[in-house]
């Protein structure tokens, strides 16, 4: 619960501190005294948006301080897969700095958090209820929330499954459209890149092809010139007379005819035996390669246009016969893709069967699990409707199947009501008393109050349209609310003040230069002069006196 909240420089509240205890806590005021102001000074700490507005004139911050415990769970076991809980009491300090520069900072016992993180504790602190909030009952997202809320235990894992089975069965149909709507396209590419694919598996191409091709062609192109250089080279080596090899032979026969009568000689006769013999070898590699320089039109013809070829496939497919090869598998994996088209549609149409049968069941469950949960929320949303003078109101948590599924099921659930006997059952957004939605919804907080684990109710003028038997009706719930709830309530109805076991005045006093708005405990003589003004006006009499007396018995 709150215990503890301070303000300052926050709108005309320029230092104003109140301690709040157990109970049901009372706030008063006269009109234009800042009575809502506390209760947005309170909703920042519990993390509502900043608005800097709200910052004291000439003031560069307003500060918001409140201390707060709440419930929260922890594992009593060192094992982390362990279900084994104990609830704690936590007590924490909430600090929002609001600048007037736009800057907002919060922390949580002195650490400064986001609002995200500040909002996760605060739900467990408190829960604030204006006096337009009961719009939210006109929402049927609202009512179906609420439904589920109620049995959460059992309806949350399922609705869990729902959403996860919900979104799987989503991915899958829009994977299975876009594949039958690519399926046209898909053919239409599938033949070219069969053709491209034939093409380059006709070729039959292999690494280092266009480099031979390249040297063969320059060869054949000088054909006739190799030809005739080797043919004249051979006739002077070997066939002419009086060719080099003739020469040299005559040489060594001299040579050798000489040589045992010199060394020296003998080495001469040597050498120019050996050149002999290599220009003989030289002479028969020249011979073979004259034999086959032999120039053929043809074949440089066709080397030529195989060349070519191979250029017209690198422009299509890559600048070198590796990049072609590549993008020819690149062009087996395609197809086999499109070839398996009808494959996928196969096994997706399947799946989504299989999923839709699935998210059939567990809507179904779910469905089941909230009529459970809907048909006790009746009975005791009765119960509370008739505490507050509803006697002849009927109650009635409506059904409809959605034409499709959702990630939170197949149910449309709409909350009805009767506030009269003999009238048809309504959706509440046909009630026209303010009056009625105030205390519908006074039935609606006490019981999620009780199933949230909320410490703090906060109602910042609930009794917006109501007076007289009304508003008792509402002072003795809230008081019944707080035997289990601590409860704030900013009320300008007697009734509702002279239920409080605890009572506050916020007072605005106006100096030559400023306004300054205080919160003050009041003693019980103080409370009972605060609700003889509140049924009386500025001039309290006795008889006024002794009417707020009576009020404060008679809630007891």
């Amino acid at each position: 619960m709150i215990t503890h909240i301070s303000i300052k420089n926050f709108a005309i509240i320029e230092n104003s501190s109140v301690d709040f205890d157990g109970g049901l806590n009372i706030i008063t005021g006269e009109t234009g005294a800042g009575k809502s102001i506390v209760i947005q000074a309170i909703s920042l700490a519990l993390g509502a948006r900043a608005d800097t507005t709200l910052v004291r004139s000439s003031c560069d911050k307003a500060i918001i301080q409140m201390i707060a415990s709440y419930s929260d769970y922890e594992n009593t076991s060192d094992d982390k897969a362990s279900e084994a809980k104990n609830i704690i009491e936590k007590e924490v300090i909430i600090t929002r700095e609001i600048y007037a520069s736009g800057k907002s900072i919060s922390k949580i016992n002195g650490e400064i958090v986001t609002l995200a993180q500040l909002g996760d504790i605060s739900r467990k602190i408190a829960d604030i209820h204006g006096q337009y909030d009961h719009q939210s009952l006109l929402n049927p997202d609202y009512h179906i929330s609420l439904t589920d809320k109620y049995h959460r235990e059992d309806i949350d894992p399922v609705k869990e499954r729902v959403s996860q089975i919900y979104h799987q069965y989503k991915n899958t149909e829009h994977e299975l459209k876009m594949l039958l709507s690519n399926a046209a396209d898909k053919e239409r590419q599938r033949d070219f890149m069969q053709f491209q694919l034939d093409e380059i598996r006709n070729a039959n191409l292999y690494i280092g092809e266009d480099d031979e091709l390249k040297e063969r062609i320059n060869l054949l192109q000088n054909g006739e010139k190799i030809h005739k250089g080797l043919a004249v080279s051979y006739e002077l080596l070997y066939e002419r007379d009086g060719s080099a090899l003739e020469v040299i032979r005559n040489i060594t026969k001299e040579l050798s005819s000489i040589a045992e009568y010199n060394i020296e000689l003998e080495e001469i006769d040597k050498g120019i035996t050996d050149l002999y013999y290599t220009l003989e070898d030289y002479a028969n590699n020249i011979r073979v390669q004259r034999d086959n320089s032999i120039f053929s039109q043809e074949e440089l013809d066709t080397a030529i246009e195989r060349y070519e070829f191979i250029g017209s496939l690198k422009r299509k497919y890559g600048s070198t016969i590796e990049d072609i090869l590549a993008f020819g598998d690149n062009l087996k994996i395609n197809l086999s893709n499109i070839d398996n088209i009808q494959e996928r549609q196969i096994q997706l149409e399947r799946d989504l069967s299989m999923l839709s049968q699935q998210l059939e069941l567990a809507s179904e469950r779910l469905t089941t699990l909230r009529k459970n949960a809907a048909q006790s929320l009746e009975l005791k949303i009765m119960e509370q409707l008739k505490d507050l003078s509803f006697q002849n109101s009927e109650f009635q948590i409506k059904f409809d199947t959605l034409p499709d599924f959702t990630d939170n099921g197949k149910d449309s659930i709409s909350f009805l009501i009767s506030t009269n006997k003999g009238e048809p059952l309504k959706p509440l957004s046909k009630i026209a008393s303010g009056g009625e939605m105030s205390r519908i919804m006074l039935a609606f907080k006490k019981i999620v109050a009780d199933y949230d684990d909320i410490p703090t109710l906060i109602f910042d003028e609930i009794d917006s349209g109501i007076s007289g038997i009304a508003a008792s009706i509402v002072g003795k719930k809230l008081k019944e609310i707080a035997q289990n709830h601590q409860i704030l309530c900013i009320t300008h109805l007697p009734q509702i003040a002279a239920c409080g076991d605890h009572n506050y005045k916020i007072e605005k006093t106006v100096s030559e230069d400023k306004t300054i708005t205080e919160v003050v405990g009041l003693t019980d003589q103080d409370t009972i002069n605060e609700i003889a003004r509140l049924l009386g006006g500025a001039n309290i009499t006795s008889t006024t006196l002794e009417s707020a007396k009576e009020l404060i018995s008679a809630s007891k």
